[in-house]
């Protein structure tokens, strides 16, 4: 079969794979709706995957084959696959770590440690316990944004223990950021601020929830949290963008006895630069919580029920659509640009 993967030394192309066979409980999609994400044009930047790794975590597909063991679902069925699909079976998913099931962050197998849903075809572990059928009144497109935008979103804003009424931070508003303002509000947020710089974000994050803009290329943020608080700081703040030190500026702007919720894709790491008594936030009695987002079956459909009872819509998140495996590249190579527009691509591999 044909799939984009990750080469070598920084870059991806096209090969030539055998096509997976199931065996007990996994299954083998067709993939008809994918989506590059920046977490692929990272992986394959910092040269972390093995060569000829399939790209691609965020998707949807017919099933074409199952094995054996596979019990509640059927050749002909259209399923969504979560980013994180774990071994259920281990020691840390039985005490709730199901995401990283062997080990720091190796519930997220896609892309990661097996070949990934850029593919003609693609395997999916545990079929029953890892993919999810649409329900009524859901469009493809949405399902494919729960899959990883919508649900790490969401997981930031119940890092940050969100509670009705809060002041809260966003920082960082691409895909992920945008879900995060919607996950807030869906917790009962009261003040939503967000930040970033790009246009397409900025006029999201108002459709999305947000009741403050903050530019971070118009000053510094945590004086202007500090002004927009008068002098309080946040409840609780969510890291959905930038680099190490944004989460020292998350941690700064929170208040005494509030917490940081970081769902953010660090690829480097160094010292935590916070500052003690900058603005007055000080670091008395502060949580920060980070990890990767949760995945499976059940978390999956919870999702899609958010969207299906019109509490949710993901789709304004895409910006770029393409047809065809052949511009899966296109799209892959537009999220590693970052143009103003862009928020999210997708890529329509069904005809």
């Amino acid at each position: 079969m044909k799939a984009f993967a990750y080469l070598s030394h920084g870059q991806a192309g096209w090969i030539e794979k055998e096509s997976p066979a199931p065996t007990g409980f996994d299954g083998v999609i067709r993939p008809l709706l994918v989506s590059p994400c920046t977490s692929d044009v990272h992986n394959v930047a910092i040269d972390c995957l093995a060569p000829h790794r399939i790209l691609g975590h965020e998707g949807l597909g017919e099933i074409v084959a199952v094995g054996d063991q596979v019990r509640d679902f059927q050749v002909g069925e259209i399923v969504v696959v979560p980013p994180v699909t774990p071994d259920w079976r281990t020691v840390p998913s039985q005490l709730g770590a199901h995401q990283h099931c062997a080990g720091l962050i190796t519930g997220q197998k896609l892309s990661n440690s097996e070949d990934g849903l850029m593919a003609e075809y693609a395997l999916i572990r545990d079929l029953d316990a890892n993919a999810a059928r649409i329900p009524p009144g859901v469009s493809r497109e949405a399902a494919v944004m729960a899959a990883d935008m919508l649900n790490t979103g969401l997981y930031g804003a119940q890092l940050a223990d969100v509670q009705p009424g809060d002041t809260v931070v966003v920082m960082g508003i691409g895909p992920v950021g945008l879900m995060a303002i919607a996950g807030a509000r869906l917790r009962g947020a009261g003040r939503i601020i967000a930040i970033g710089s790009r246009p397409a974000g900025m006029a999201l994050a108002q459709a999305y929830g947000a009741t403050d803009l903050i530019n971070y290329k118009e000053g510094d943020v945590e004086r202007q949290v500090y002004q927009l608080t008068r002098k309080q700081g946040a409840d609780c703040c969510i890291c959905a963008g930038g680099g190490p030190e944004a989460l020292g500026q998350a941690v700064a702007m929170v208040r005494w006895g509030g917490t940081v919720g970081n769902v953010n894709y660090f690829t480097t790491y160094g010292d935590l630069p916070i500052n003690n008594v900058r603005y007055g936030f000080g670091m008395g009695n502060k949580t920060i919580r980070g990890g990767e987002c949760p995945g499976g079956r059940a978390r999956m459909e919870k999702l899609l029920a958010l969207i299906q009872y019109g509490r949710v819509d993901p789709v304004p998140l895409i910006t770029h659509r393409f047809q065809g495996l052949a511009q899966v590249e296109d799209a892959f190579r537009l999220m590693a640009q970052k143009p103003p527009e862009l928020v999210k691509t997708i890529v329509d591999l069904s005809l």
